[in-house]
């Protein structure tokens, strides 16, 4: 079994956030990590991990065993017009290795062929689901000119803003690259929400869509909270454009700070309540305020 396959393998074993996992991965390789969760090789102490530690994590991991066949996910991934990319590979986006959680691989659909812009040529738009028409315009006017611009739009796939800006920037492409790539929270073979099936299919034309989780995984609360890290990582400044208090995307841009990435808001009415967000972020000193394309594109060059 080589790498490729035991990352494989690995993606479907252990949840994005399985700090014990990354732990075996990191000390002893892949394709030892899964013999060891699999428990065709016996358990031993390691430096980083209690023995009650790594109990918990063999009981938690051992109901999923038996559905472990990743050659089977690598061709299903492969009938939909995809592959799986590792650490190494000429495609694989070297701006995931600044998480601290990095992912063990990366599944994708679409036009590898165009690549994975680096980070300094991507900008991650996020924000609210029910966005207002304020939201939805200056999201609008923001990708489409950064694609114009040549810079590859970032975003999850969602209604509202993500949306918004995934169309936008492919109504603004150039040819040049991707215009937009969206990064999923569960496996490539559904897209989430079905509702923007067709927009992921339009970008996936000259694009890609990403998901750290193997085909057929579901989509869930935490799995949408790790995907932000993705996204954050993937791009050179996160912009967060509309977003309530406690909206899901600040998440993306606090892990955008984490790993030194530029963090832009987005100002709105101090009546919205879908720019509360936003205005905590620049309230706080995380995020630096911009209006346009132009600032975003010079956050990227410093």
């Amino acid at each position: 079994m080589n790498d490729l396959i035991a990352r494989a393998a690995l993606t479907r074993l252990f949840e994005p956030h399985d700090t014990v996992g990354r732990t075996l991965v990191g000390r002893l390789g892949a394709y030892a990590a899964l013999r060891l969760a699999t428990g065709a090789q016996p358990a031993h102490t390691l430096p980083d991990v209690t023995d009650e530690e790594l109990a918990g994590a063999l009981q938690r991991w051992a109901p999923r065993v038996p559905d472990l066949d990743p050659e089977k996910d690598l061709a299903a991934i492969e009938r939909v017009g995809g592959g799986f990319l590792i650490p190494g590979d000429e495609h694989w986006p070297t701006g995931l290795d600044d998480l601290p959680d990095a992912p063990l691989g990366l599944w994708y659909r679409g036009n590898i062929g165009n690549g994975i812009p680096n980070p300094s040529s991507c900008a991650a738009l996020a924000g609210s689901r029910d966005c207002t028409s304020y939201g939805a315009a200056v999201t609008a006017d923001i990708a489409h000119s950064l694609a114009q611009r040549g810079i590859c739009v970032i975003a999850g796939l969602g209604y509202g803003i993500d949306a918004h800006a995934h169309r936008a920037a492919l109504a603004g492409a150039t040819g040049d690259g991707p215009a937009t790539i969206a990064v999923l929270a569960g496996g490539l073979d559904r897209d989430y929400p079905s509702g923007n099936a067709d927009l992921a299919a339009a970008i996936r034309a000259t694009g890609l869509t990403l998901s750290e989780l193997p085909p057929g995984s579901a989509p869930t609360r935490h799995r949408f909270v790790q995907r932000n890290r993705l996204i954050a990582a993937l791009s050179g400044v996160t912009c967060i454009v509309e977003a309530r208090w406690r909206s899901g995307a600040l998440i993306t841009a606090h892990h955008a700070e984490t790993i030194a990435r530029h963090v832009a808001a987005v100002p709105g009415s101090v009546h919205s309540a879908n720019s509360a967000g936003c205005h905590r972020l620049l309230r706080e000193g995380g995020a630096v305020l911009v209006s346009d394309a132009a600032e975003l594109t010079e956050l990227l060059a410093s």
